[in-house]
């Protein structure tokens, strides 16, 4: 039996939707179970299969208290860890320092 098709409505802020996918994490759940069976979407597995293992260099670093407790501010209206969410930070920054130094290159 098909479950029934859920509307994603739009929300004001990221605390407001984990609320939202809290709620509703059964039906999520049986909705993808039901795609999985019915050959609709891939698992998980086969999507991570062709990605190639990044290798993690442990670091450490001296943050100021302040920061540490903004990350953690922040990380937590996000839903994620404060570790996380610091490398995610940097990794976005990483990425458009990249793409400006490689724009810069082409002028």
């Amino acid at each position: 039996m098909k479950p029934k098709q859920l509307r994603i409505p739009s929300f004001r802020n990221e605390r407001e939707e984990a609320a939202w996918w809290d709620k509703h994490r059964e039906e999520v759940e049986a909705g993808l179970r039901h795609a999985i069976r019915s050959g609709k979407t891939t698992s998980l597995r086969e999507v991570l299969a062709p990605q190639k293992p990044v290798k993690l260099q442990p670091v450490t670093l001296r943050l100021p208290t302040e920061d540490i407790a903004t990350a953690r501010q922040l990380a937590g209206m996000k839903g994620l860890g404060y570790q996380t969410y610091i490398k995610l930070i940097l990794r976005e920054a990483l990425k458009k320092e990249t793409l400006k130094k490689e724009a810069s290159i082409r002028k």
